[in-house]
């Protein structure tokens, strides 16, 4: 069974995670770790269903309530930036779901390669703001980034097969603005 830790847990793409775990995957995944930055409230429902050995509330004063609500359940709630890269790092991570806003997801993305988990990455500013360091210590560890964003995935899909070979240009058209295309 493969252990997962969601970083983002209570948005949009964590929920959609757990969904699928949930409905499709609970023989194959376990989740291990969770991470959310300040709904404590979601946050403490989904310690209670899925009791992971690690969570974040990225707000510390939100983090201390969440202890005092879960001073029994055998969980280790961190905080902060250092709480995230300690959820992303957790020993027993197979899979880091990166689904963080921002910034918020470089460092703690980054140490989940450094130590050779698979990576399903949501949060595209990792890749823009430090793509070269990223792919670098991915290649180093041996660690797997597969793009879960649809868009990204889409372009994944897309270069990883031998369509790639023949590939020279490819262009991202916004849905709003059908003739605004983007080069890539």
């Amino acid at each position: 069974m493969k252990k997962v830790a969601i970083l983002g847990s209570t948005g949009s793409i964590g929920l959609n995670t757990l969904d699928v775990i949930d409905n499709s995957l609970s023989s194959e995944f376990e989740v291990c770790g969770l991470a959310a930055k300040e709904n404590l409230d979601l946050l403490c429902s989904q310690i209670l269903k899925y009791r992971p050995e690690v969570a974040c509330l990225v707000n510390e004063k939100k983090a201390g309530e969440l202890r005092e609500k879960l001073k029994d359940c055998e969980v280790e709630i961190f905080s902060g930036q250092e709480g995230l890269v300690r959820v992303a790092a957790h020993k027993e991570a197979d899979i880091v779901v990166t689904a963080v806003v921002g910034a918020a997801g470089l460092l703690p993305t980054l140490e989940a390669i450094k130590r050779g988990k698979r990576i399903a990455l949501a949060n595209k500013e990792t890749l823009v703001m430090a793509g070269e360091i990223v792919t670098r210590e991915a290649e180093k560890s041996g660690s797997e980034i597969l793009p879960v964003d649809s868009e990204h995935n889409a372009v994944f899909q897309c270069l990883r097969e031998e369509l790639h070979l023949k590939l020279k240009e490819l262009f991202l058209r916004p849905q709003a603005d059908p003739l605004g295309a983007k080069r890539i």
